[in-house]
């Protein structure tokens, strides 16, 4: 009988509401951006050198799953809510848009029995031919039970004196206990790995994925396939090459102490560093300042490790500049106090290029004091907790052009712990499938910009874009300007308190929000629940408010119930705001939920122009239309407006 690995009835419950796949078009091959078409996107996010195709938009003898946006399921983690599920003997055939040399595969396979994760192959070959085969793990995936989770299936609550949505109690305070089902709360299903294919292939051909047979996974969901064509090896001339330093190249030995060796030199001789292609054993930290460390390109210097990373020194350091590597850790479980990112510390006037970020806690932390610091073009995936984190006195910084997919935490934020984050820019980012929390998060800071970045899929308990005044952060200050980002598939059901949150969410918890901020010029797209959420959480809703928002030359295409839904004192002003395939009330005002007579504690002002009826006359300034559960109706996929 052949060995049974958890996440089989999880998909089998799946599959009953799916249908085949279809195949594209006389096998054409179709693109898409965040599971979008293109155009529907054009010019926002990141700039990158590879081309997305869905599974489900391929050739395949499997089966489609989704779409589904309910957490804990297969297909809500697949990017567009839809992925291919094959079992072993069959495929998923891509056919190549553009001519390309490498893939990259997300996939998900099932967990062991008792946590801990197995392997399986997938076989890759071309146009018949030239056969490669990876190893899929699921060692990196499958996380259960609260925060901050556990890789046991079988494990007891870890927080039973936690109020939990399955049974609406405490459960250490209820008698008699309730039962809870194991596992608890499966999460975090997906990872990727990438292939190089040995020479280039031409716009046309066809890359199959094929589950071999024997496999062990019983089934392999395969939600997407990016292609491209990489550069060959890049060559630093006149530079400490590692190799002289001792460094190993074929990952027998550990690296670590070569790396400081040639990082010491360099400083003294005034060069780069350069690390030749070859993957390199690193299992702590190496300290970085005053250097520049340039790699092959980041599919061919591969910096792997449990626990590397590449940290400023305790005081900070300054003129660090890393580009063209990977750091691929060994990160299995969420231990916050644990210092296990791909870069740490504080790092002033430096940038960080060009990597490819992979299995460690978080990408970025950076822990401030630290000034002009440029983020750009990095690829960052599969991490267990946040993709970039600015925490306490980041300032005059730039986060632009990187590729976020599959954090188990906010996909970039700004955290004002103590100190203000100031004068900060997230722009032009893709942000895609955060599994907890947000795509796009900022918690306090003054005079900061998130502009053009593509958000998509947030899973859990976030939205796209959260402005949170929580988590001990300093009150915003200043102004924050949010504008021409777009979101799809947002707006996710907060588990807690049992409503649909928005694409993007103003949550004042702590303190007012009361600065001056504006959201011009985005596209919330399908969103699943509302385009805009304004909540003080209820111990503190009278407390604290919500004020001064602008809204203004915004698109709102789809919302499952309403453009906005306030749950909070405070006021907003709306001007061409244009919105269309609402499900719900076009405003589903509660305020504080005190109901005065005379009207909502919530005030809207029109300025004009709000198109499609939403912001009815009537609604204004402050009538409560509070429906605190709106029924949801599933809106039509995004068009061209």
């Amino acid at each position: 009988m052949a060995r049974r690995t958890f996440g089989t009835v999880l998909v089998a419950v799946v599959t009953l509401l799916s249908v085949a796949a279809p195949a594209s078009a006389a096998g054409r091959p179709v693109v898409t951006r965040a599971a979008l078409d293109p155009a529907l996107v054009a010019g926002r996010g990141a700039s990158v050198g590879f081309l997305e195709q869905e599974a489900e938009n391929a050739r395949t003898d499997g089966v489609v799953i989704g779409p589904d946006r309910s957490a804990y399921t297969l297909p809500s983690e697949a990017s567009g809510r839809r992925a291919v599920r094959v079992t072993p003997g069959q495929y998923v055939e891509f056919t190549l848009p553009a001519a390309a040399n490498a893939i990259t595969v997300r996939y998900s396979i099932p967990d062991a029995p008792g946590g801990g994760g197995i392997t399986a192959p997938l076989g890759v070959t071309v146009n018949g031919a030239h056969r490669q085969r990876m190893t899929l793990t699921s060692q990196y995936s499958w996380l259960y039970n609260q925060y901050p989770f556990t890789n046991d299936p079988g494990a007891d609550l870890l927080h039973p004196d936690w109020w939990i949505t399955e049974c609406s109690c405490v459960p250490a305070a209820t008698t008699p206990a309730p039962v809870i089902a194991k596992p608890f709360r499966p999460s975090h299903f997906y990872d990727e790995q990438r292939l190089l294919l040995g020479r280039s292939y031409r716009a046309g051909d066809k890359v199959r994925l094929t589950v071999p047979a024997g496999s062990e996974a019983a089934w392999t969901v395969v939600d997407l396939l990016d292609s491209e064509l990489v550069a060959p090896p890049r060559f630093v001339p006149f530079a400490a090459n590692a190799l002289l330093f001792g460094a190993d190249p074929t990952g027998r030995r550990d690296s670590a102490d070569a790396l400081d060796r040639a990082i010491s030199f360099a400083r003294r001789a005034h060069l780069k560093v350069y690390l030749p292609p070859g993957t390199y054993q690193v299992n702590r930290h190496v300290l970085v300042d005053d250097v520049t460390l340039e790699g092959a390109g980041s599919w061919y210097t591969i910096v792997k490790g449990h626990g590397v990373g590449f940290y400023g020194e305790t005081a900070g350091s300054h003129d660090v500049h890393l580009s063209g590597f990977a750091i691929e850790g060994d990160v299995r479980e969420r231990i916050d106090t644990d210092q296990v990112n791909a870069i740490g510390g504080a790092l002033d006037d430096s940038t960080v290029d060009s990597l490819y970020l992979h299995h460690t806690k978080v990408g970025l932390w950076f822990d401030g004091p630290m000034h002009h610091t440029r983020i750009t073009n990095n690829v960052i995936a599969d991490q267990i907790a946040d993709g970039l984190n600015f925490h306490t006195g980041v300032t005059d910084s730039v986060v632009s052009d990187n590729f976020i997919r599959n954090t188990g935490d906010d996909g970039l934020a700004m955290w004002s712990e103590k100190t203000q984050d100031a004068r900060n820019t997230f722009d032009h980012n893709t942000i895609q499938t955060p599994v907890l929390a947000n795509g796009i998060a900022l918690y306090g800071g003054v005079d900061n910009t998130v502009s053009g970045n593509l958000i998509a899929d947030p899973i859990r308990e976030g939205s796209a874009i959260q402005v949170g005044s929580r988590f001990g952060a300093e009150p915003f200050a200043g102004t924050l300007r949010i504008a021409d980002n777009t979101t799809v598939r947002a707006g996710t059901f907060e588990l807690n308190w049992k409503i649909g949150l928005g694409a993007i969410w103003f949550y004042a918890l702590e303190k007012d929000i009361a600065a001056d901020i504006s959201v011009t010029g985005d596209h919330f797209l399908d969103n699943t629940y509302n385009a805009i959420m304004l909540v003080s959480d209820f111990p503190v809703k009278d407390l604290y408010s919500i004020t001064g928002l602008r809204f203004a030359d915004l698109r709102v295409d789809g919302a499952g119930t309403s453009v906005l839904s306030a749950r909070s004192a405070g006021s907003a002003s709306f001007r061409n705001v244009d919105a269309r395939n609402v499900g719900a009330v076009g405003v589903n005002n509660c305020g504080s939920f005190n109901f005065p007579p005379a009207g909502s504690e919530f005030a809207l002002t029109d300025l004009g122009g709000n198109d499609g009826g939403w912001l009815a006359p009537w609604l204004l300034p402050n009538t409560i239309t509070c429906d605190d559960r709106p029924p949801v109706v599933p809106p039509p996929p995004p068009s061209g407006w």
